[in-house]
C-alpha cells in the first residue's frame, strides 16, 4: 500500500498520470474528455503529471496549460514534468531531425514548454540521449535551468547506466523515467534501476501497465492497428508474439482476483512496490479512478513473491519498440 513516494527533499503522490496519450500514439484525441479526467486528477489528489514536447509535438502541454487557465486551479497543488530532445517544428506539427542535446535545444525548449503549459515545469528531462553531445554540455545546460529557476528539478529518460553515473558526476540528477512493470523488466538487466537507486535517483515508471495489455483489455493484435497508435509497431505487441505473451496477464489476473482487485491495479502496485513512482495514463476518468485505487492494494511479501515468480516464468517476448525507437534508447 503506497500513497506518496519520496523525491529529492519533498514527497509525490504515487501513482502519477502519464499525459501522452491524451495527444499522442494512443489514437484520436478527444480534449473536452481529457479535460474532464485531468479535472478528477486534481480532485483524487492524482497531482504529479508528466508531458513532453514531442506528445502531440506540442499540443500535450498546450492541452494541460489549456487546463490550468480554465480551471483556475492552484498551481500549487500539480507538480508537472516534460521533457525535451526531440527537434520539433511546432506549427507543422513534426519532428524534423534525430534526437539533440545540445545547449542551444535545450534553452531553446524550456521556453516553449513553459510557454504552451502557461508556467514553468516543475520537473526537465532530456527524453532522449544524444551520444553526440558532450554530457558536460546537456547536463550543464539543464543544471544552469535549474540554478536560474526555469524548473526545480532535472532528470533522464531512457538512459543507460554508465550515462548516468556520468550525469550525476556532473550535477544533481533528481529523477530517471524508464519503461518498467511486469511486462518489461528490460531495466533490471542492464543495471540502470541498480545505478538510480545506489546514486539516490527517484525512479519515474512508465507504460506500468504494459501500453494498456496489463489490463488484461486487450487481447487481440488488431486493436493496435488504428491511426496514430504506436503498438501497432512493436513487436511484443504483434499478431506472433501477443497471444504467448498474454499468459503473463493470465497469470496476474488469478492473483488479483485473490486480493479484490483488477489485474491493472495489481500490477500499478507491484512498480510502486519495487519503489519507483508509476506514472500511468489515461483519457478516461473511470480509468483514472481505477489506477488511482491501485495504492490502496496492499501486497504482503508472498504476494510479492508470487508475483515475481510467474513475471519470470512467463517473460513476455519480443522487442518493447519498433526498430527506430530501439536505436534511441539506452545510451
Amino acid at each position: 500500500m503506497t500513497h506518496t513516494q519520496p523525491f529529492a527533499e519533498i514527497t509525490l503522490p504515487s501513482p502519477g498520470f502519464g499525459a501522452m496519450g491524451m495527444s499522442h500514439h494512443r489514437g484520436p484525441s478527444n480534449d473536452e474528455e481529457s479535460l474532464k479526467t485531468l479535472a478528477r486528477a486534481v480532485e483524487l489528489g492524482c497531482t504529479f503529471w508528466d508531458t513532453a514536447t514531442i506528445y502531440g509535438y506540442g499540443l500535450n502541454e498546450e492541452l494541460i496549460g489549456r487546463f490550468l487557465r480554465e480551471s483556475g486551479v492552484d498551481r500549487e497543488k500539480l507538480f508537472i514534468s516534460s521533457k525535451c530532445g526531440f527537434p520539433i517544428d511546432f506549427e507543422k506539427r513534426e519532428q524534423t531531425g534525430p534526437v539533440t542535446n545540445s545547449k542551444a535545444h535545450i534553452n531553446e525548449f524550456i521556453e516553449g514548454s513553459t510557454a504552451r503549459l502557461g508556467t514553468k515545469p516543475d520537473l526537465y528531462y532530456l527524453h532522449r540521449i544524444d551520444a553526440n553531445t558532450p554530457l558536460e554540455e546537456s547536463i550543464g545546460a539543464l543544471a544552469a535551468l535549474k540554478k536560474a529557476g526555469k524548473c526545480k528539478y532535472i532528470g533522464l529518460s531512457e538512459c543507460s547506466a554508465d550515462t548516468l553515473r556520468k550525469a550525476c558526476s556532473i550535477a544533481r540528477i533528481d529523477a530517471l523515467q524508464i519503461e518498467y512493470s511486469p511486462w518489461c523488466l528490460d531495466h533490471e538487466a542492464d543495471g540502470v534501476i541498480d545505478a538510480a537507486r545506489e546514486l539516490g535517483v527517484t525512479i519515474i515508471a512508465y507504460s506500468p501497465l504494459g501500453r494498456g495489455v496489463l489490463t488484461g483489455k486487450f487481447r487481440d493484435a488488431s486493436l493496435f492497428q488504428g491511426p496514430n497508435d504506436n503498438r501497432g509497431t512493436i513487436p511484443k505487441y504483434g499478431a506472433e508474439m501477443l497471444p504467448g505473451n498474454l499468459r503473463l496477464v493470465d497469470e496476474l489476473e488469478a492473483i488479483a482476483k485473490t486480493k479484490g482487485c483488477t489485474v491493472g491495479q495489481l500490477c500499478i502496485a507491484w512498480v510502486a512496490a519495487m519503489g519507483a513512482i508509476p506514472i500511468p495514463g489515461t483519457k478516461r476518468v473511470d480509468r483514472l479512478e481505477e489506477n488511482w485505487a491501485s495504492r490502496d492494494v496492499e501486497l504482503t511479501k508472498d504476494d510479492l513473491d508470487k508475483i515475481r515468480g510467474i513475471i519470470t516464468a512467463s517473460a513476455p517476448q519480443g522487442a518493447r519498440y519498433g526498430e527506430a525507437s530501439l536505436r534511441q534508447i539506452g545510451k
